[in-house]
């Protein structure tokens, strides 16, 4: 599945790659795919946690050379 939108939170701590998502998200249309791209290791915990509850689905989280990279379909 292509990613609609790539935002780049790379350099940000916590909270500020969830707040970018939030406000990634409600520019996308239901069913669409986001990718964030972050270096805040906390994320993988903060953004599951973030997107279950609001019926979003983490398709899938990669590390590459330090930049945590999800895919996340808009519920």
């Amino acid at each position: 599945m292509k990613s609609i939108k790539v935002l780049d939170a790379k350099g940000l701590a916590c909270p500020m790659p969830i707040v970018k998502t939030k406000k990634a998200m409600e520019e996308i249309e239901t069913g669409q795919v986001l990718e964030v791209h972050t270096t805040d290791k906390g994320a993988k915990n903060d953004l599951t946690a973030w997107a279950k509850p609001r019926g979003h689905k983490l398709l899938k989280h990669e590390d590459e050379n330090e930049v945590i990279k999800f895919r996340i379909k808009k519920g």
